[in-house]
């Protein structure tokens, strides 16, 4: 390797070695790096709320004429242009701030409108090369006018091209998309807003320049986040207002859903701010897994871009769906913290500036844009006025013009006779001079004068808005009106001045109370009713207080109402004989309706029960409690409580061929039992009379029927219940021209005598023309209700039969009799209140119209 020889320095060599601080030296150049990040990368402007990449990004698309009625074109195209002519950087930055711009989950306005992958909260964009993009109408309000001198120009980074210093900003962008960077020594994060609110707070203060903080946020209340959500709490706003800095709490939009008869789930719709779905998945996962959180069986994400953002998160049976939900929002990033730090560039300074200094700062630069761009067009009026009054004085005598032209040797000799012969500017005779014959001759006199009369009009229009201070503000705030017409959009983001006032705020803890006090992660063991109506609906309430006829006409006859607790069980009885045990916890529990549970909430018994073909649901009882059954061919058995644990269906009755159970319920010694037929026959008999027998065992004759009679209804009555009644509906004959039911008829129990078991017992109904057997019959304690099919309420007569007499004829057809809720709490015995009514076709429960005394 060849050794390099150091050459001899020159003779007049003179050596001068410069000493400097060090110290110094990295002072003043950290202060020249920190300005330039903060300059001219990380803070927005406050007038244009841009940063510079962002700002060069929206010039240079104009400049290209990717405007929205044109075609997309490829980001690696956009990106290759900025960074070309205005932003010597690296393309993945000027991409990424592209990017940005393009998601309506980070911008509440987007402002490019982009094709193709351009990321979630979750994932990144996908290459430039793949993407394209154009501009969004919102962007051309940015830079609307920059032809017009509103702004001014500065040199690009090599002194080749000029760019703009600020974009015109037809609507305060920093507000309304908000803003987030990283400078050297300080930060920014600003809150994207609603426009509308905005822009009428702008107006305010256009109007009002004196107008408080308190003023505008009666028209700002707090933030309006892309995703929506919900903002708790409002202190933090008010201080971010007031003074720039302050935080708040979001949270997502959830809503409790009955996934199925048996699952209860919590819906997400919505989450917080830059918060994505997989990332919730995940923490709720991990929560799971080191069992912090409790309650949860399964989390699906069901979104799509048709539906949105749907994560159903499914809940364990038993667990209270509130406490559950307060569990993730302490776990999870469900719940999510906001700092507001509203640091912008002001005349090249950073400051940090509440609602009242943001909208001035954009205000005052608004007015500015607007008083330039007038004074651009005034300017350019009278020099169209000026060049059309030449050629008014011109074409009075357009030959000679002609002519003048024609003669002279040159140019500048014709430019000078013009003017000194018509007396015109040099302006005017270059303008003159310039045009073509074929453009003088179409020229007319009238033409002429009518452009010059509107151009004179426009001038003094101009004029006048430049010389009142009052009309130009006026023209802001109208422009601004016109775009908030345009591009406003409803508020999305829910602002609870509270955590009292979240959703679910019947099981949030009161104020100076806990969570953990007032919100029991397992629903507690307390005490309910379970109800279940004639078309087959189930469901339970919230507690055992005392029951109210609701003012409802279409809703359900009440087949069953049994006194358990929200964790205890009950049995469904069917009618081959088969009792089924239910978990209650399982049920949907009903809130109240003006102290009557609303059924509508409730959910098919189909969902719990599966029936074989031919068999129906009779009724439901206590498994705690001796219960009575009664067949259809009179065959009666009262039944020990001592059903298998380990089992959740049983027969507890033996069944003879063609027989079927009519009616199950709580019988003690001292309850009297209540057998109808479809011949009028009534049977009241003790149930001491009928000794309790095992689950196995076959009964014993409870009624003797007489030839092709059936047992019709089948109850129990508490021993000395004075307000018992009985309800019995005829059917008209088969050969009977009328297919509608006969006539009904009210009866006190207490006018039927009490019979030994096996016997006949007495006439109930006394048939009518017409009539010749019973459609429905119902005893128990009284007021009775009845309704048809569709759960309209039907009337039945006010005033009580003899037990040996016909009813009255009914003008409405009557498909269910039941008990009335206030019968049934009040009735003796009421602990486990049970009552059976035919069942009708299970049915979606009715809307209510308010009218008629059903549940």
């Amino acid at each position: 390797m060849a050794r390099r020889q150091k050459s001899a320095p020159p003779e007049d060599y003179t050596e001068n070695i410069i000493e400097i601080d060090v110290e110094t030296e990295m002072e003043e150049s950290f202060l020249e790096y920190a300005y330039s990040v903060i300059y001219s990368r990380a803070l927005p402007d406050a007038r244009d709320g841009l940063k510079p990449v962002q700002r060069r990004i929206l010039y240079m698309m104009t400049d290209m004429g990717l405007r929205p009625d044109r075609g997309h074109v490829k980001s690696a195209r956009v990106v290759g242009e900025v960074m070309g002519k205005l932003h010597p950087h690296g393309d993945s930055a000027i991409y990424d701030a592209m990017v940005r711009m393009a998601q309506d989950f980070s911008l509440r306005l987007p402002l490019i409108d982009g094709h193709g992958n351009f990321g979630s909260l979750d994932d990144g964009p996908a290459a430039a090369r793949y993407t394209e993009a154009r501009l969004a109408a919102p962007a051309l309000t940015m830079t609307d006018h920059l032809d017009e001198d509103v702004v001014d120009f500065v040199p690009n980074y090599d002194n080749q091209l000029t760019q703009p210093e600020v974009l015109p900003a037809a609507f305060p962008n920093l507000l309304v998309n908000g803003a987030s960077g990283i400078a050297v020594g300080m930060a920014t994060n600003m809150a994207p807003h609603n426009l509308g609110e905005i822009i009428a707070a702008a107006r305010h203060l256009i109007q009002h320049p004196d107008a408080s903080l308190e003023d505008l946020m009666r028209i700002v209340p707090g933030p309006d986040l892309p995703s929506g959500g919900r903002i708790v709490g409002l202190g933090g706003i008010r201080d971010a207002y007031a003074s720039g800095r302050g935080s708040f709490r979001t949270r997502a939009s959830v809503s409790v859903e009955q996934l199925s008869a048996r699952r209860t789930g919590l819906v997400v719709t919505e989450l917080p701010y830059t918060v994505g779905p997989e990332k919730v998945i995940e923490r709720i996962k991990d929560a799971v897994t080191a069992k912090k959180l409790q309650g949860i069986s399964d989390i699906v994400d069901l979104s799509d871009r048709t539906h949105g953002l749907r994560l159903v998160i499914e809940l364990k049976n038993g667990f209270n769906p509130a406490a559950v939900l307060d569990q993730l929002y302490r776990f999870t990033p469900m719940e999510d913290s906001f700092g507001i730090n509203n640091v912008a560039l002001v005349d090249g300074q950073p400051r940090t500036l509440g609602l009242v200094e943001l909208l001035q700062v954009y205000l005052d630069h608004r007015i500015l844009v607007v008083r330039r761009r007038t004074s651009y067009r005034l300017r350019r009026k009278r020099e169209r006025l000026h060049l059309v009054e030449g050629l008014l004085i011109a074409i009075v005598d357009i030959d000679e013009v002609i002519q003048i032209i024609r003669s002279s040797d040159e140019a500048a000799a014709a430019r000078t006779r013009l003017r000194a012969i018509y007396d015109l500017s040099e302006v005017q005779a270059d303008y003159i001079l310039e045009l073509r014959l074929r453009q003088l001759t179409k020229y007319s006199r009238v033409e002429l004068e009518k452009e010059q009369h509107q151009l004179r009009l426009e001038i003094a229009e101009l004029e006048a808005v430049l010389g009142s201070e009052e009309r130009l503000r006026t023209l802001v705030s109208t422009e601004l009106a016109e775009l908030s017409g345009t591009f406003a959009t409803p508020r999305r983001t829910v602002l609870l001045e509270s955590e009292a006032a979240a959703p679910l705020k019947d099981h949030l803890p009161a104020p100076g109370r806990t969570a953990k006090a007032v919100l029991p992660l397992e629903v507690p063991d307390d005490p309910c009713w379970v109800l279940l109506s004639t078309s087959g609906q189930l469901a339970r309430t919230s507690t055992r207080e005392p029951l109210a006829d609701g003012q409802r006409s279409r809703h359900d006859v009440l087949t069953s109402v049994v006194a358990s607790t929200a964790r205890g069980e009950v049995c469904a009885v069917t009618s081959a004989g088969r009792m089924i045990r239910l978990q209650v916890v399982d049920l949907p529990a009903l809130p109240p309706f003006n102290g009557t549970p609303n059924l509508a909430g409730g959910v098919s018994s189909k969902e719990f029960i599966t029936l074989e073909r031919g068999e129906r649901l009779v009724g439901l009882a206590a498994l705690t409690e001796v219960v009575a059954l009664g067949t259809v061919q009179g065959v009666v058995k009262r039944v020990q409580p001592e059903y298998p644990l380990n089992r959740d269906d049983w027969e507890i009755i033996s069944l003879r061929p063609k027989d079927a159970v009519v009616g199950v319920a709580t019988a003690s010694d001292q309850d009297q039992l209540v057998f109808i037929t479809a011949h009028a026959q009534l049977l009241r008999l003790p149930a001491a009379a009928v000794r309790a027998q095992g689950r196995m065992a076959a009964g014993m004759t409870g009624m003797k029927l007489s030839a092709g009679d059936r047992v019709l209804h089948f109850g129990s009555v508490a021993g000395g219940d004075d307000r018992a009644v009985v309800v019995t509906v005829t059917a008209a004959s088969a050969g009977a021209p009328d297919a509608a039911q006969g006539s009904a008829k009210v009866t006190e129990l207490e006018e039927y005598p009490v019979k030994g078991r096996a016997t006949a017992g007495v006439r109930a109904h006394r048939f009518l023309r017409g009539e010749d057997a019973l459609a429905l019959a119902w005893a128990g304690h009284g007021p009775a209700r009845a309704a048809s099919a569709n759960g309209v309420a039907r009337a039945l007569p006010t005033e009580h039969g003899r037990r040996d007499g016909s009813g009255v004829p009914l003008t409405q057809r009557i498909d269910a009799v039941g008990p009335s809720l206030s019968g049934l709490v009040e009735a003796p015995d009421a602990g486990s209140a049970v009552s059976t009514a035919p069942s009708v076709p299970p049915r979606a429960a009715a809307p209510d119209d308010g009218q008629g005394t059903l549940l």
